[in-house]
């Protein structure tokens, strides 16, 4: 059906061509009223329905006029800037020629994924190698979703998800758990699960039959020694020492004695190689700590960089996509491949996600958590897949927007901005509204002029009644927002939202009021503590400039606590010099307690929704036995927090 549908709007494409307004304005209004409720043409993603439609009326001078100058048609134009931005579609404009076109072809590299891989044509199978040290983060997001694209979109072909584990130490099957879990939400399907453990006998192996080939030796020199060494071009005391004595130590290592935990194996490479990764690598340590798969089986493991080439080779892999980091290991990924006789592996390098004020750093991430300056792995403003899935990103929104950044090999800071805007074009269609008044000097207005108690059913979104729809009670008795009435003059027409207008009649404050809140030492003014509004409902609601939200008091009213977030640092970027716990932002919550309607009763964990004035939240514990609902804000892309 999609197929059909994608079929049928390409040619429809060709209505958006002729250099006539009055035969454009046509279609050009059907699209607008058929993106009403929709971020693409069809489906959930861009197709190629976006891209020709949107080429042929970027390649309409009239037509582009008509749609983002005028700015005549608002769902159209939402759409076109946003398929822009993030597709960059190249399109040969008929004023400005072939030359034009060349430049916007300069500027589409990151969502482009003809990146011409090699050898595709005997079949693609990739890879995705998280260590099971910790949860998911954004960056670990991108690369599976890579894999992932070029083995199941690209070229059809298979992929992996190998645990790399290799490090006793880090590792837990929680993590693993985890990895799987989220993958999953992202909608990634690895063909095969399989962890390095299940490689260690061949791969004990691979590196004796190094050792006695000449290609490896055992090496007991300490580790800052061996680090002055490598970066003066030193050779090791022990590079040239027996077969037999090299296999000796390997073997103490292997017993996991006291004198094996001394002592480390080494690639034999080249000393003298500009490429510091070349410089005899270290590839097998011991490490006596039971194994969270392996138990006490082994006492040695090897390291990353040997065991990546070698597991790859026997798992078929075909290309090895990894980021920009290990541009200087991919010469020592295909020397251990050639070292061992093994079969060919390409490698292909992207660029690392990075965002402003933000780590993703394992380490780091993992110090905060010990360290209790977050809730956990999947604290809401935690960078993970977990964090800001709690916060409220959507699985569509999180993979449009890594997809969209393609395969690029330019690493950029990007703001979350980008995310979190692409992110509300998601859920703003769908996510119903409510209301919520804050609890602290929250004011009691009497609304003369109202009729008797009574319930009216409203669509919860007034652009898609298929939201459903929501209890609303009208009464005399009604609750506003201090910020609100403190703007209030008397004698002011205000419009009550979704009700109608109303006029200020008089406002009261309290003694005990008075002292109790902050907000009169903060102003010099006490707080309102009651109002009476006279109802006008034949009032303009054009004409007034306060359009405030307000709560009947004649129903439940569901107590919420909201939750607004802040980024971690108070740094854009990091230096590698920074010490990044002084850069940690001291708050980084803030907890608002609110009055919200009875409808809110009904709402579950996970659910989106948005309070009127607000914004938009997730429901991150729902209300329960007179426990309060406690949400989470959404940032939309005004601050990108």
């Amino acid at each position: 059906m999609a197929a059909a549908q994608i079929a049928e709007w390409q040619k429809r494409a060709e209505a958006f061509k002729p250099l006539n307004l009055k035969q454009i304005e046509g279609p050009i209004a059907e699209l607008d009223a058929h993106l009403t409720l929709r971020s693409y043409i069809v489906g959930y993603s861009v197709t190629d329905a976006d891209l020709d439609v949107w080429k042929a009326i970027r390649g309409n001078r009239i037509a582009h006029s008509s749609v983002i100058k005028q700015g005549l048609y608002i769902n159209v134009s939402r759409w076109f800037n946003f398929i822009e931005e993030s597709e960059r579609p190249v399109v040969e404009l008929a004023s400005r020629g072939k030359e034009m076109a060349k430049k916007a072809e300069g500027k589409s590299d990151q969502g482009n994924y003809d990146i011409g891989l090699q050898g595709t044509e005997k079949g693609v199978v990739t890879r995705f190698p998280p260590e099971p040290s910790g949860y998911l983060h954004i960056g670990h997001a991108k690369a599976a979703l890579l894999n992932d694209y070029f083995a199941h979109k690209k070229y059809q072909g298979k992929m992996i998800l190998r645990f790399d584990d290799t490090n006793p130490t880090n590792e837990k099957q929680e993590f693993e758990d985890s990895i799987v879990k989220d993958l999953e939400l992202m909608g990634i399907k690895p063909d095969q699960v399989t962890h390095t453990s299940d490689y260690f006998q061949e791969l004990y192996e691979a590196a004796v039959k190094m050792i006695k080939n000449g290609k490896a030796y055992a090496d007991n020199t300490p580790q800052e020694i061996l680090r002055d060494e490598r970066m003066n071009n030193v050779d090791s005391k022990h590079r040239n020492d027996s077969i037999e004595d090299n296999l000796a130590h390997f073997e103490e290592m292997k017993k996991g004695t006291p004198e094996g935990t001394t002592w480390f194996i080494r690639a034999k490479i080249n000393m003298q190689d500009p490429n510091g990764a070349m410089r005899d690598p270290v590839i097998y340590r011991c490490s006596p700590q039971v194994h969270h798969r392996t138990g006490d089986a082994w006492k040695i493991y090897p390291t990353y960089d040997f065991a990546c080439p070698v597991v790859d080779a026997v798992e078929g892999v075909t290309h090895a996509l990894r980021t920009t980091e290990y541009n200087d290991r991919d010469a020592q990924f295909q020397w251990m491949l050639k070292a061992m006789d093994l079969r060919h592996v390409y490698n292909w390098n992207f660029a690392r996600m990075a965002f402003v004020r933000t780590f993703l750093s394992k380490r780091k991430l993992t110090k905060i958590v010990d360290k209790g300056d977050v809730w956990g792995w999947d604290d809401p403003r935690m960078p993970t897949v977990r964090g800001i899935r709690r916060r409220g990103m959507t699985v569509p929104a999180l993979q449009e927007v890594i997809l969209s950044q393609g395969p690029s090999k330019s690493i950029t800071l990007m703001d979350w901005t980008k995310i979190w805007a692409t992110n509300k074009k998601h859920i703003d269609p769908i996510a119903g509204r409510y209301t919520a008044i804050d609890t602290k000097d929250k004011v009691t207005v009497t609304v003369t002029g109202a009729p008797a108690t009574h319930t009216d059913m409203k669509d919860l979104h007034a652009k898609n009644p298929a939201v459903g729809q929501k209890k609303v009670v009208f009464s005399k008795n009604i609750i506003l927002d201090q910020t609100d009435v403190a703007s209030f003059a008397e004698g002011e027409e205000i419009t009550l939202m979704n009700w109608g207008n109303a006029i200020v009649k008089s406002k009261s404050t309290t003694v005990v009021d008075a002292l109790k809140s902050p907000l009169a030492t903060l102003s010099g003014n006490a707080p309102i503590s009651s109002l009476e509004l006279e109802l006008h409902l034949q009032g303009d609601v054009k004409k007034t400039s306060k359009k405030v939200t307000w709560l009947s008091t004649d129903q439940e009213l569901i107590p919420v606590k909201l939750y607004e977030f802040d980024y971690l640092l108070t740094k854009d970027k990091l230096e590698e010099e920074d010490d990044f716990e002084k850069f940690l932002n001291p708050t980084t919550s803030v907890l608002t307690e609110c009055l919200a309607d009875c409808n809110v009763a009904d709402l579950k964990e996970d659910d989106i929704m948005q309070f009127d004035r607000k914004g938009f939240f997730r429901v991150d514990k729902a209300f329960k036995n007179g426990e309060p609902a406690v949400l989470f804000q959404i940032p939309t892309g005004k601050g990108g927090k």
